[in-house]
């Protein structure tokens, strides 16, 4: 089950690309999620919150491709303030981003809390979601899908003819 206001890039079940034009650097999703309150969608409830990317077309002629879901609180006029970033793919190689695979494959991150020892800063409450992509080499061709959902597909893919001894 898919819902519109949850979506960042792309339309399920269609091929749309990442971007206008596939360019090098960074980009940020189509959509920005608006939660309308603060909050941390990542607490773990059972049935808990999923971040889907897949590839819906095959990317071509670039080197890489990095992933990153960002939040950022209220500024105070009702816009994002600064995006601090919640959960990183790192860098995929040009090889494996092949249509249907999947790039992330995680429950939606809780928000970054301080360590113990109080070394790195909390980070605000999100009321804004985006993805943000950070692409090497010029890509002529590649499209995502991005969303938050209730449940993706997932499944192990063995290759033909393997026996699995019961």
């Amino acid at each position: 089950m898919l819902d519109g206001a949850l979506q960042f890039t792309g339309v399920a079940g269609l091929t749309t690309s990442l971007t206008d034009s596939p360019t090098t650097g960074t980009q940020q999703s189509t959509n920005v999620l608006d939660l309308l309150n603060a909050r941390d969608l990542g607490i773990g409830d059972d049935p808990s919150l999923e971040l889907l990317i897949q590839i819906m077309t095959t990317f071509t002629g670039g080197t890489s491709l990095e992933v990153q879901l960002q939040g950022a609180p209220d500024n105070g006029s009702g816009a994002p303030g600064s995006y601090t970033t919640m959960w990183d793919s790192t860098a995929i190689a040009e090889a494996s981003l092949l249509a249907g695979r999947y790039i992330s494959n995680i429950t939606v991150p809780r928000v970054l809390l301080p360590t113990p020892t109080g070394v790195s800063a909390a980070q605000a409450l999100p009321r804004f979601l985006r993805l943000q992509y950070i692409t090497v080499g010029t890509h002529g061709a590649g499209a995502l899908f991005g969303a938050i959902v209730l449940d993706r597909q997932d499944y192990v893919a063995y290759p033909p003819g393997i026996v699995i001894a019961n």
